[in-house]
Order: structure tokens, then C-alpha cells, then sequence
């Protein structure tokens, strides 16, 4: 890899990444965001209407956790506990003020177009209910569809602050570790350099370190060769076509290093690095020892990567104005995590693959799992994850990824109203008798947490990743590939793939003491539906909503989805003898139809974000599918 030249470390911006706005109530705000060197900041909050609320440098520091990922690369989250309340269903603006060697500056001044129209502070409104949310998942930059968190900008550009929704709840996949164009990787290599990260040594692989891995020998479209060849069915590391331990298709450019995932993080929610390697960004080329198809992936993908970063600037402001949830899925750690327990066995048997893993999960947990919900994290994280990042000792590194492997509370909830609970569903796993077949999304004692959870709970918004009831033709379909001991080769992951899970799960949903109305949002599919779920006997009066959107920027194969909506259609009409043979034969699942659809269509293909609005019982009286390519599509929820 070429050097890059001293000026461009020197000319980095003062704010990389951020503000995020992460969870807020009337007696705390969190914000999340990385400048390039240890920096003080000042804040002042501004409820319309009411006197200002300030802090200074030295308050806010003690306010403050920071972790040093590299030389110029300083993390804050800043969770300010509130003495005074602030006021609910109110215009709150904020002005941060960050100082470098040249003085202060606002942030509106390091972040152009921070503000919306009419604003002269970015800001957000603490909402006394829940009455509208977005969500959605799976958001890949280098697929070619527009950024469906483009669209949900412009929804709050184009009306009041009032109005806008309570909450952003992204739903699994925010990154893909296991799949990650050329192009960003080279570029993500220069700024590796230029930031400073400290080398980290691998385990069992001829690259000794990630020094070497970034600079000499990278493996663009080649890392499935870092690992050595499985034993039985995984026949290899990377290699989709096999389905081992790393499974996905274009896993070629799966990121190894802590570094590499990181960085990811910097390029996803802001353009300040895009716009400072934009020069560099051009000059890529293709390596001319690539074999045709990997040279023209490469000129395909730098061209969406080019207008994913042009529309950043817009993502950004999202994110500094509304409160943002975040819960992982499997590309946020690899494809298939935890699938099965033989998937498992091989993953964490072999210290590199465990060492990857454990990477994504370290990163996870600054990045996104610590805006959750500050107070669920060992305080003496902070200090391992710098000491980790500063000097990358082989025994703390290890030390710490079992620690995190092992870490029960990776779930969380936030007190609106409806309360929302979001759901950890990949490391709580109810693994099978049979080491091949898949695992349960949650464990036996997970579920009996859940159940006591939600007792009393008029109503809930409940976030499950993977839909809690999907499209019955693709279980079916995954299920057969199960009984002929293939599951990982259609990803069989859902929740009524096994039967224990399925069952506990569906016991909950009919215990009296349980809310009268469920909401339950999901992603991962790549499309979008709405189920309306009444159950069949009894006189609970329990009703539940499926409610799927994805992905923000990733969609289904468009041919092999018409098919599968069509013979789902067929198969398991509401009539068909076929539904007895699934788990939900004591469920009623009506599919709400898309307005404007072909006839019987009842899936939406097109990436995009989800729009949901509630009545005061929680109950959805809209539901919106605000389509990436300015399409917005209705669902029929009303019979």
C-alpha cells in the first residue's frame, strides 16, 4: 500500500464521526461521537420556552467516557444526567462546542448542513408517547440502491419538529463485516495509516499482523485463504459456495483487524473521512493481476460508493437529531453467527476465526451496544478496550473477547411509551440435540426473563431482528434444507426453526398476563411485509403486528422474490391444509396488503425505511414502507 502523505493526517478534521444522538429521556441525553485528538467540549441545551441549560468544559468532562481507538481517533459518549428535567413534547436545541489548538468551534461549523431548514441549532424533541417510529436494517454501501436513511432525513426536513418520529430503531446489520467492497477496503487501509492505529498481532495465519494485512499483503477478493480448511460439511473458511465457518458469498473481503472494523464504523454514519480521501478515493484501481469479474465489481462498486458518501452529509443530520436504538444481527459480526452449534464448534475453535468474532464484538459494543444503554457495560471495559487499542497484548485481547462471547445483556429496553424491548437473539442461542440443526433464536431461561418482562404491559413495541413470523414458504423451505443437514446453505434462521424456541415463544404470546397488543419490529430479510396475528381459541383478546422493513440500503434477488411471493400466496392461502403443518396452526396471520400492489402481492422488494404510527392503545393505525427511490408504499392494515 502506498504511504499517504504527512499533510493529510495533519488536515484531518477535527470531527470524524458524529453527533449521534443515542437514547434520551427528561432526566438524560446521550451523544455519541470521535474527533481526531483528546478535545474538550462545552454544551448548552435550549428547550424552547424555558431557560437554557449549560455545562462547561470541566462539567462535561466528568460527564464524559473516552476510549483512544488510534493516534487520531478519540471516542466520547457523553451521558448527561439532569437535574432538571427537560420538557416532553418540546423543540430542545443544542449547541456543542469542541476545542482544538486554534480555540472553539461549533459543531454546525464542523459539520455543514447539520441544521434543518429554519433551525439555527440541531436539536430533537423528547416525545411524551410513542405516536410514530422508523425502523429498519440491513444497510450495505455498496449495494446499488439509495440509502433508505436519505429518505427518512427528508421526512424530518419536510415537516415539524412536532411531528417527527419518536425514535430510529436500526434492527441488525448497521455494517457488514463479512461483506465489503474492494474499493472500501483499499480506501479504509489509507486511513488506517493515516489515523494511527496501533499493529495488532493474528494467531495462526500467514500474515503475522494486521501492519502486514494493511500494507503488504491485504487479500483484496482473497482472505478465505487466511484459514485453513475445514474438517466434514465446512469445507473452508470463507468460501459461500461451501457454507463454512465464514459464510457468506462475497466474504473475499471479510475485515479481520479491529482496525478494519472500526474504520467501518467512521465511514458509515458520516462523510468527514470520505470528504478528506476523497483524492484518494478517485485514484483507486483495480490490481491488473485480478481475474475480469473482480476488476469490474471493483469499477461498479466505486461508483456507489461515490454517491453513498455524497449523500452522508444527510445521514448525518438524522443522526443528530433522532434518537437512534441499535440491536446486532449476524453481518454485523459475520454471516450465520451462532447458526447452529456446530457453526460454533468450528468458529471458536480456531483462534483466528475467534479472534475476527471477537473483533466485531469489541467494536460492537462502543459503537453501538453502549448508546443503548450506558448502564448495562462493565465500567472496566473502557479502560481494557484503550489498554487493547494501545498495546495489543495476545492474553487481554483473548481475556477480553471470551468476556464479551460470554456477556448476558447485550439486550436491552427503553422506558417510552409503549415500552420498547429490544432483543438479543444471537447470543442466547437454544441449541439443538443435534450439532447441524439450527439453534433457537433465544434460550428457555431468555424467554422466561422476556415473559416476566412483559407481564402487566398494556401494549409493547418489541424488537426482535429476524421476524418473529415470516413468510411461511421460505421456513418451509429452509426447513427441508435442514432435514437433508444443509441449513446453512438458506441461512434456516427463524424463529420456527426449532421447536422448543418456537414453542415457549408462542405460549408467551398467549398468557393472559402478557400485553393485549404486540408490536414486533424486524428486519434481516431484505423485504418488507405486515402481519396482523389474532389467536384462534381463547378470549384474551390479544392481538399482534408483524412488522418488517429491509433493507435501508440492501434488497431481495427481485425474479426469485416475485416467485416466492406468488407461490406463498398459493401454498398457504388461508384455506390451505398446509398451514396444520406449520407452528402457528393456532394463529390467525392475515397479510396486510400494499396499496398500489400487483394483485395478491403482499411482499415489498425495495430498500427503504419503515414508518409506523400508533394510537394512544399502541395500536397501528399506519404503516408505511418509505421506499429509498421516493416511493412511498402503504400497507391496508384496517380489514
Amino acid at each position: 500500500m502506498p504511504n499517504n502523505p504527512s499533510h493529510q493526517t495533519q488536515s484531518l478534521p477535527l470531527l470524524i464521526s458524529g453527533p449521534i444522538l443515542r437514547r434520551v429521556s427528561s432526566q438524560s441525553v446521550a451523544f455519541w461521537l470521535v474527533t481526531k485528538q483528546h478535545t474538550f467540549l462545552q454544551l448548552e441545551l435550549l428547550p424552547t420556552g424555558m431557560e437554557s441549560q449549560e455545562w462547561s468544559s470541566e462539567r462535561l468532562e466528568r460527564m464524559s467516557k473516552r476510549i483512544r481507538l488510534a493516534e487520531h481517533a478519540h471516542l466520547l459518549l457523553i451521558e448527561i444526567k439532569l437535574s432538571k428535567p427537560l420538557p416532553l413534547d418540546t423543540w430542545i436545541g443544542y449547541r456543542f462546542q469542541l476545542q482544538d489548538h486554534s480555540g472553539w468551534h461549533d459543531v454546525q461549523t464542523l459539520a455543514p448542513g447539520l441544521c434543518y431548514p429554519n433551525q439555527k441549532t440541531p436539536g430533537f424533541v423528547i416525545h411524551s408517547r410513542v405516536r410514530n417510529l422508523l425502523h429498519g436494517s440491513c444497510r450495505k454501501p455498496h449495494f446499488p440502491a439509495a440509502d433508505g436513511l436519505v429518505r427518512a432525513d427528508e421526512q424530518l426536513a419536510n415537516s415539524q419538529p412536532s411531528e417527527w418520529p419518536a425514535l430510529l430503531m436500526m434492527s441488525g446489520d448497521q455494517i457488514y463485516v463479512d461483506d465489503v467492497s474492494a474499493p472500501m477496503l483499499m480506501l479504509m487501509h489509507h486511513i488506517i495509516q493515516t489515523l494511527g492505529f496501533t499493529n495488532e498481532p493474528l494467531p495462526e495465519t500467514d500474515v503475522p499482523d494486521s501492519d502486514s494485512l494493511h500494507k503488504i499483503d491485504p487479500h483484496y477478493f482473497d482472505r478465505e485463504s487466511l484459514l485453513p480448511k475445514a474438517s466434514g460439511a465446512q469445507k473452508c473458511v470463507f468460501a459461500g459456495a461451501h457454507k463454512p465457518i465464514f459464510t457468506s458469498v462475497n466474504a473475499q473481503n471479510h475485515l479481520v483487524s479491529l482496525a478494519e472494523i472500526i474504520t467501518m464504523y467512521l465511514l458509515i454514519w458520516s462523510p468527514s473521512l470520505w470528504q478528506h480521501f476523497r483524492e484518494t478515493l478517485n485514484t483507486l484501481k483495480p490490481f491488473t493481476n485480478w481475474p475480469e469479474k473482480n476488476r469490474q465489481h471493483f469499477t461498479d462498486e466505486k461508483l456507489t460508493l461515490n454517491q453513498f458518501a455524497e449523500d452522508l452529509p444527510r445521514v448525518r443530520r438524522l443522526l443528530a437529531h433522532l434518537p437512534s436504538a441499535m440491536i446486532f444481527d449476524d453481518h454485523d459480526i459475520t454471516d450465520d453467527w451462532n447458526l447452529t452449534a456446530q457453526w460454533e464448534y468450528d468458529a471458536y475453535g480456531h483462534p483466528l476465526s475467534k479472534r475476527i468474532i471477537g473483533n466485531a464484538l469489541i467494536a460492537y459494543w462502543f459503537c453501538q451496544g453502549w448508546g443503548n444503554a450506558p448502564e448495562r457495560f462493565p465500567v472496566n471495559w473502557l479502560n481494557t478496550t484503550e489498554l487493547l487499542l494501545t498495546h495489543f497484548d495476545p492474553s487481554l485481547h483473548n481475556q477480553f473477547i471470551n468476556e464479551l462471547i460470554h456477556f448476558r445483556s447485550w439486550s436491552y429496553r427503553w422506558d417510552t411509551k409503549p415500552r420498547m424491548i429490544v432483543l438479543d437473539t444471537r447470543t442466547h442461542r437454544w441449541r439443538s440435540d443435534k450439532l447441524h440443526k439450527p439453534s433457537g433464536l433465544m434460550d428457555f431461561e431468555s424467554l422466561i426473563d422476556l415473559q416476566q418482562e412483559l407481564e402487566h404491559e398494556n401494549s409493547v413495541l418489541l424488537v426482535s431482528p429476524a421476524p418473529m413470523f415470516g413468510v411461511k414458504l421460505i421456513e418451509s423451505i429452509q426447513k427441508l434444507f435442514t432435514f437433508i443437514n444443509h441449513p446453512l446453505v438458506v441461512d434456516a434462521e427463524n424463529w420456527m426453526a426449532h421447536r422448543g424456541s418456537a414453542t415457549t415463544l408462542l405460549n408467551i404470546f398467549q398468557d393472559k398476563r402478557t400485553p393485549q397488543q404486540f408490536v414486533i419490529l424486524s428486519g434481516d430479510v431484505h423485504y418488507s411485509f405486515v402481519y396482523d396475528i389474532k389467536l384462534r381459541r381463547g378470549d384474551s383478546g390479544q392481538e399482534l403486528w408483524q412488522i418488517t422493513s429491509s433493507g435501508i440500503k440492501n434488497e431481495f434477488p427481485k425474479r426469485l422474490m416475485d416467485w416466492f411471493d406468488r407461490l406463498n400466496r398459493w401454498m398457504f392461502t388461508t384455506w390451505s391444509p398446509m398451514n396444520w403443518l406449520t407452528q402457528r396452526r393456532n394463529l390467525k396471520v392475515i397479510p396486510r396488503k400494499p396499496e398500489g400492489a400487483k394483485p395478491g402481492q403482499r411482499l415489498i422488494n425495495q430498500a427503504g425505511i419503515g414508518s409506523i404510527s400508533l394510537d394512544e392503545q399502541g395500536v397501528p393505525i399506519a404503516v408505511k414502507q418509505l421506499c429509498s427511490n421516493g416511493q412511498t408504499i402503504a400497507f391496508k392494515i384496517k380489514s
